[in-house]
């Protein structure tokens, strides 16, 4: 393994592939704002025709939490823009709601200024522990639940403000691989998109890989087996089944990056064609479109090299983005962040007058 990949997810596993324990141990928590009002926060059930049938097993009836706003209820006239926020890998949305501490962390935006927008939680767990916001008959079509079933669900309960300069896409790790991956294809659907530590930009090579760790994966006799596996192992197995799903090949319907002890370079080129460093030069229109885009990484994350060049690239095509490099690791301030960025930063780019 690259020593650069090994940085990587070791990064990503303090936050997303620990133990929930050690994921929520590692976030801090900024101190409460005296006399924020309170927001309420309600858990639905979503459905997600685009996922129905995924070879899996996933369901396609999705936890949701919505966010709503302190004037949402004595208000009953007004609409409001939307933040969508996606969660890393093996967590859902509860446990994402613990490490950025919601509903905390948005009463306290919102009395130091941020303006009131609804905030969408969506779960996307998967059997393997994420879906990786991707498209696969195996576990069926995240990409599109996220981008255009989730959406038309929240526009047709709430009062939104049903325009895509009144939406916002954000996420954490594999939450900001999703929204560099959803924003470059939806900016039909979005505004504004900001990327928190994403991981996954990069293409993997044969020197990425670990033959023999990976033989471990080969010995999985059912989806339910991979909850044994470490960290490391389980998401590759989820990557796979985002990424090089194979229907003929049951119980688990995946092709994996090592077959008898040898890199499969085929499977391996399906992963790179999902890699956002990969396909971003295919979405340059798409992501002129948007009002503002933002990348942020802590300095001491591993996920560090691939943020940058991302930001690289989007300079390079003179697409307009904001990037930081903060005093952190993977985990430790996402939820100052959520606060005091990611929040601000919807605040002052979504459109917050209905459209005419």
């Amino acid at each position: 393994m690259s020593p650069r990949l090994f940085a990587s997810l070791t990064a990503m596993m303090l936050l997303s592939g620990a133990p929930s324990a050690w994921a929520q141990a590692g976030t801090e928590t900024p101190p409460a704002v005296p006399g924020a009002k309170p927001v309420t926060v309600q858990k639905i059930k979503v459905h997600a025709p685009t996922i129905a049938g995924n070879l899996e097993g996933e369901s396609a009836d999705r936890d949701v939490l919505v966010v709503l706003p302190p004037s949402y209820a004595s208000n009953p006239r007004r609409r409001y823009p939307v933040l969508y926020a996606l969660h890393g890998y093996s967590i859902g949305a509860e446990q994402w709601t613990k490490e950025i501490h919601v509903p905390q962390t948005i009463e306290s935006a919102f009395a130091k200024g941020t303006q009131e927008m609804i905030v969408v939680l969506p779960d996307s767990k998967t059997v393997h522990n994420g879906s990786m916001y991707s498209r696969s008959v195996t576990t069926g079509d995240f990409e599109t639940f996220i981008a255009r079933d989730l959406v038309r669900y929240i526009d047709g309960h709430y009062r939104t403000i049903a325009d895509r300069t009144s939406r916002g896409l954000a996420g954490h790790s594999m939450g900001g691989y999703g929204t560099s991956r959803i924003g470059m294809k939806y900016p039909e659907t979005f505004g504004a998109i900001y990327m928190m530590s994403p991981c996954c930009l990069s293409p993997r090579t044969a020197g990425n890989m670990d033959p023999k760790g990976l033989e471990a994966l080969e010995k999985i006799g059912s989806p339910a087996e991979s909850a044994s596996l470490p960290f490391f192992l389980r998401a590759q197995l989820a990557s796979a089944a985002a990424w090089s799903p194979n229907p003929a090949r049951p119980p688990l319907y995946v092709d994996l990056p090592v077959k008898d002890g040898q890199v499969q370079p085929e499977v391996l080129a399906k992963w790179s064609a999902n890699a956002p460093l990969a396909f971003v030069d295919q979405y340059v229109g798409n992501l002129r479109q948007y009002r503002a885009i933002a990348i942020d990484v802590g300095d001491k994350d591993g996920l560090k090299g691939d943020a940058t060049r991302l930001h690289e690239v989007l300079d390079s095509y003179r697409i307009a983005n904001s990037f930081e490099i903060y005093e952190g690791d993977h985990t430790n301030r996402v939820a100052f962040r959520f606060q005091d960025k990611v929040l601000p930063f919807f605040s002052q780019h979504l459109s917050f007058a209905p459209a005419k």
